[in-house]
């Protein structure tokens, strides 16, 4: 092997190291924000002599129509923002994961009425479903949580069942199926190790999906109540305060949901790149 390759194959270990390493960092230096600003600055109260003051030494990034400080109240947003999202993306997994493995685990109609219903599901509108949900019971956290996870657990169904096809006429479990296990030993101690590689992965790729969607509830009008800081209803204030001119209302939010999502994407796509154990090698 040339210098040269030598030389092309190192740069592109660098940069395949790089992209595997910046999403971490981001979403590090993102939640270090998020909790260290509203510490340092302080949570003050409305302040309407304030309001719309454009980005100065007094505020860094501006304030907002009721005269709160932006950037403080951007990192609160973002705190609850990403807590309703981890959450939803949490949710979402299990109930994919566990209606994944009881498909495979009873096969036959069992199997096929559930994918049945994992069809139906992805067939309505994830959006639509979620605005109907959430307003039924609107500003509650965890109807916004319940609306997103009901529409993202399918795709998760999905590829823990494809997963878990392929494994399931493996020797190992076929020889604890001869051995007298039941379908629920199987499913606990084979199965469920065998594919949680994959629900890891899912979930990561759900959170930035989960982040867009509180914030387009929230924006909606449907989401969290006004007077709770998130990014979907930071946005959702700014779009009158932008017409004033008060741009910083719109930009300072917009671009915390921007790097964030992107962020997010970002790392998921970097765990997906570096998990992929054999199958029936690592959990026998």
């Amino acid at each position: 092997m040339t210098a040269t390759t030598l030389s092309a194959a190192a740069r592109w270990s660098t940069v395949a190291h790089l992209r595997d390493r910046w999403p971490w960092l981001v979403l590090a230096v993102v939640a270090v924000l998020a909790v260290a600003v509203p510490l340092v600055i302080g949570g003050a109260g409305p302040d309407f002599a304030d309001a719309l003051r454009a980005p100065g030494s007094a505020h860094l990034l501006g304030t907002d129509h009721s005269g709160y400080d932006l950037g403080v109240r951007t990192a609160q947003g973002l705190q609850i923002s990403l807590l309703i999202a981890a959450t939803c993306a949490v949710v979402a997994t299990v109930l994919g994961l566990a209606v994944g493995i009881v498909s495979v685990s009873a096969g036959g109609w069992v199997d096929a009425l559930i994918m049945r219903i994992v069809d139906g599901f992805n067939a309505l509108p994830h959006l639509v479903l979620g605005v109907v949900i959430a307003a039924m019971w609107r500003g509650d956290p965890v109807a916004i949580i319940a609306s997103i996870s009901l529409t993202h657990w399918p795709s998760v169904a999905r590829v823990v069942r494809a997963e878990l096809l392929a494994v399931t006429g493996a020797g190992w479990i076929e020889a604890a199926r001869l051995a007298g296990a039941t379908r629920g030993f199987v499913a606990t101690r084979h199965l469920l190790p065998a594919v949680l590689g994959q629900a890891l992965i899912a979930m990561a790729m759900l959170l930035p999906h989960a982040i867009w969607h509180e914030t387009t509830l929230s924006f909606l009008g449907v989401g969290l109540s006004p007077d709770e800081a998130s990014l979907g209803t930071l946005l959702g204030q700014a779009r009158g305060d932008v017409l004033s001119g008060a741009w910083w209302t719109l930009v300072v939010p917009g671009l915390a949901l921007i790097v964030t999502a992107l962020a997010c994407a970002a790392a998921g796509a970097s765990v997906r790149r570096s998990s992929r154990p054999p199958v029936g090698e690592v959990w026998r």
